[in-house]
């Protein structure tokens, strides 16, 4: 941790002297103007080391999340068989997360200490570990039987996993999936975001889980029938 520290430390340092130095050749400030420009304190202010250390997790996260889907997948079903769909990455998640990292930067303009409760942040941390640990474990357990696509035709790799993960939870890749992007709002210390991604993947999951289960009774019959009325789904309230 004091590594970490050391690091974004002097990534602060070295940013807030290149803000300084842009800005200030930009506007032709003096080194005296420069410490009274508001625009180079703002800027200092907004890139401490608790900037660089939660959005550095964030990015870290994010970037592994898609690509280790899109190899996993890959190495599963074959490259030909793949396409960037399964990195998961559309229109509205990228809405979702440029409106994160909005509420992000404007609160630590005006309210910089609400980003100061590492206890929240390192929670959010755990969450998204935990949340990643999951889906990847549910990948691997399920195989080719795992797909991004809800399956709405019976496949010869399709089998019905009830091994490992799924002896837990049924849809263990929804609940790691829900866990790791309500996790990345609270290692933000981003207390809108935290409550619009629970909502939006919630009600995603909990409209998605019906329909697909739909099809599993269709392929599976009486023993996804009991195996659903044993096993919970593994998403908050939803059957």
């Amino acid at each position: 941790m004091s590594f970490l520290k050391h690091i974004c430390v002097d990534i602060e340092r070295q940013f807030s002297v290149l803000i300084s130095f842009s800005v200030s050749s930009f506007a032709g400030l003096t080194s005296v103007q420069q410490s009274q420009n508001p625009i180079v304190t703002k800027m200092e202010q907004v890139f401490t080391y608790t900037a660089c250390r939660q959005l550095s997790q964030m990015f870290v996260a994010m970037i592994f999340f898609h690509v280790s889907e899109y190899i996993l997948a890959a190495s599963i079903h074959g490259k030909t068989n793949v396409t960037l769909k399964s990195l998961l990455i559309n229109k509205n998640y990228l809405v979702a997360m440029i409106f994160s990292l909005l509420e992000y930067f404007v609160e630590i303009v005006l309210f910089p200490g609400l980003k100061e409760h590492w206890w929240v942040s390192n929670s959010g941390l755990a969450m998204v570990i935990i949340g990643e640990i999951i889906r990847k474990m549910a990948i691997i357990t399920a195989g080719r039987s795992f797909t991004h696509l809800i399956r709405t035709r019976p496949s010869e790799h399709h089998q019905l996993v009830t091994n490992g993960i799924y002896r837990v939870v049924r849809h263990p890749g929804y609940c790691g999936f829900f866990i790791w992007s309500v996790g990345t709002q609270i290692m933000l210390c981003n207390p809108i975001s935290t409550i619009a991604f629970a909502l939006v993947v919630w009600r995603f999951f909990q409209q998605r889980i019906p329909y697909e289960e739909f099809y599993l009774r269709q392929f599976f019959g009486s023993q996804y029938e009991e195996y659903g009325r044993r096993v919970p789904s593994g998403v908050p309230f939803v059957k």
